[in-house]
């Protein structure tokens, strides 16, 4: 299949499923839903770009394969989430309708679209892995499997942890410690980080693959700077004052660390 008509179909399926996702979320009065369809949107696109043009091989199979669990595994975590937390909307979004105000059917569709605009442009790379016909395998793409392997695994442990802390701890002003928490104050977005970065390996494997640079530089600077860890520190400082301090002094924020006590 040209790549062409592939990007067209792309493009249709994923205003498509973010017009079904914004329908829900006005349903169901959680704007959250969108991080969940986020998730699983990049993993059908990546892989519908991956795998629709040209002939079908082990290596694509196999990326593939490894690209659909990252997002079932993220989108199920996700959802997961929300709906025990549903009917309470994540603090990001409360500030978005109240930004909103009488614009917020809008303004919330329109915000919904721009997700699936991120998506495409995220997944968009893939297709240079779809149009290259070379079976084999190189160094980059090896290595951006392994790390993209390693990246889902401590993710999924990073998640189980603080599941299993939370699940178990009385006191919701005690903070994770356990496992990786010990090391890092944000060990998902570390894993998920590293997830972008195996991802821009496999895909710089390819012919032109270098110019997917965008994709994880977008990923980390956001996670770093914007919707990951400045609201998530400042979550867990109102909710946990000054234990939370103690823990920002003595472990690191992002890369995982020897704690300084």
């Amino acid at each position: 299949m040209h790549p062409l008509p592939l990007f067209f179909e792309g493009t249709a399926l994923i205003i498509f499923l973010f017009i079904l996702a914004w329908s829900w979320a006005r349903y169901c009065d959680n704007y959250s839903l969108v991080d969940a369809f986020w998730s699983a949107g990049i993993g059908l696109i990546a892989i519908l770009f991956l795998l629709g043009p040209g002939a079908w091989n082990q290596k694509k199979g196999i990326i593939g394969f490894l690209v659909a669990t990252w997002s079932v595994r993220l989108s199920w975590h996700l959802s997961y989430r929300i709906a025990k937390h549903h009917p309470q909307e994540d603090r990001r979004y409360q500030n978005l309708r109240d930004a909103w105000k009488n614009k917020e059917q809008l303004f919330s569709f329109l915000f919904f679209q721009a997700q699936a605009l991120s998506v495409l442009l995220l997944a968009l790379p893939f297709l240079l892995i779809g149009i290259d016909q070379n079976p084999g395998w190189d160094f980059l793409e090896i290595a951006g499997c392994s790390l993209l392997t390693i990246a889902i695994l401590g993710e999924a442990i990073a998640d189980k942890q603080l599941a299993d802390f939370k699940k178990n701890e009385l006191h919701n002003s005690a903070i994770c410690q356990q496992g990786i928490w010990k090391y890092s104050r944000h060990p998902n977005y570390f894993f998920e980080s590293l997830v972008w970065m195996g991802f821009y390996l496999i895909i710089a494997g390819s012919p032109n693959g270098w110019i997917s640079f965008y994709a994880p530089g977008a990923i980390i600077f956001l996670l770093v700077k914007i919707t990951g860890i400045p609201p998530a520190e400042a979550s867990s400082l109102r909710s946990k004052g000054e234990a939370y301090r103690q823990y920002q002094k003595n472990t690191s924020i992002f890369i995982p660390w020897f704690p300084k006590k």
